[in-house]
C-alpha cells in the first residue's frame, strides 16, 4: 500500500498529511489558507491521489510559515509512500490549460531535490494570498520529496489560472512518475540501481 502519514509540529506551525498514490482523488483540507485549499484539491484530483491536510499556523503573522510547511509535509508524505521506487516509471510530465493560461510541469523522482520554477505572475496576489508561496510550496515539497521538478507557465494573464494550471499539472504528471511500468518488473529505474 503506497500511504503515508506524516505529523509535523513546530513553534510555528501543526501539520498533519494523509496521502494514498493509489486512491481516487479525494480530498479533505483544512489548513486556514483558503486558496492553497483549493490548490491541494487540483493535485489530488489530477493525480489521483487522496490527500488530506490540516494544519493550524501562525496566519496572525501571513501565510508563508504555513503553506511551506505543508509543502514540506506532502514531500515527507510524498517520500515514505514512494518507498524504494521499483517498478515505477519514474519521470512524468503535463500540460494544463486553463482558458489563457497554459502551464508545464515535468517531474523525476529522483532521489535529488531540484526545482526550476519559471512563473512570471501578472499579479502579486490573488484574493489574499500571496502568489509566491507558490514556489515556496513546491520548495518545501521537492525538498523533502527528494525529487526534480521544473514547473513552466507557458502564458497566462490571470494569476488564479496560471497557479491552477500549475497545481493540476503537478498532480497529472506525480501521477505519470509514480505509475507502475509493467515492462520495469520490478526494477530500479536508474543505472545506478537506487534512487
Amino acid at each position: 500500500m503506497r500511504q503515508a502519514e506524516i505529523t509535523r509540529n513546530t513553534l510555528e506551525t501543526q501539520v498533519s498529511v494523509k496521502l494514498d498514490l493509489d486512491g481516487s482523488g479525494i480530498g479533505r483540507f483544512a489548513t486556514g489558507v483558503p486558496f492553497l485549499d483549493h490548490m491541494l484539491d487540483q493535485i489530488a484530483r489530477h493525480g489521483l491521489i487522496d490527500l488530506a491536510v490540516e494544519a493550524v499556523g501562525d496566519l496572525h503573522i501571513d501565510a508563508h510559515h504555513t503553506v511551506e510547511d505543508i509543502g514540506i509535509s506532502v514531500g515527507q508524505a510524498l517520500a515514505r509512500a514512494l518507498a524504494d521506487k521499483k517498478g515505477l516509471r519514474r519521470y512524468g510530465h503535463a500540460y494544463v490549460p486553463l482558458d489563457e493560461a497554459l502551464s508545464r510541469v515535468v517531474v523525476d523522482l529522483s532521489g535529488r531535490p531540484g526545482l526550476v520554477f519559471d512563473v512570471d505572475f501578472t499579479r502579486a496576489q490573488v484574493g489574499a494570498f500571496d502568489v509566491d508561496l507558490v514556489r515556496e510550496f513546491f520548495q518545501g515539497l521537492v525538498n523533502h520529496a527528494l525529487i526534480t521538478l521544473h514547473i513552466d507557465n507557458i502564458r497566462g494573464d490571470n494569476a488564479h489560472h496560471q497557479a491552477e494550471t500549475i497545481f493540476k499539472a503537478f498532480g497529472r504528471a506525480l501521477r505519470m512518475a509514480s505509475e507502475a511500468d509493467p515492462r520495469a518488473a520490478g526494477s530500479i529505474p536508474s543505472t545506478k540501481g537506487a534512487l
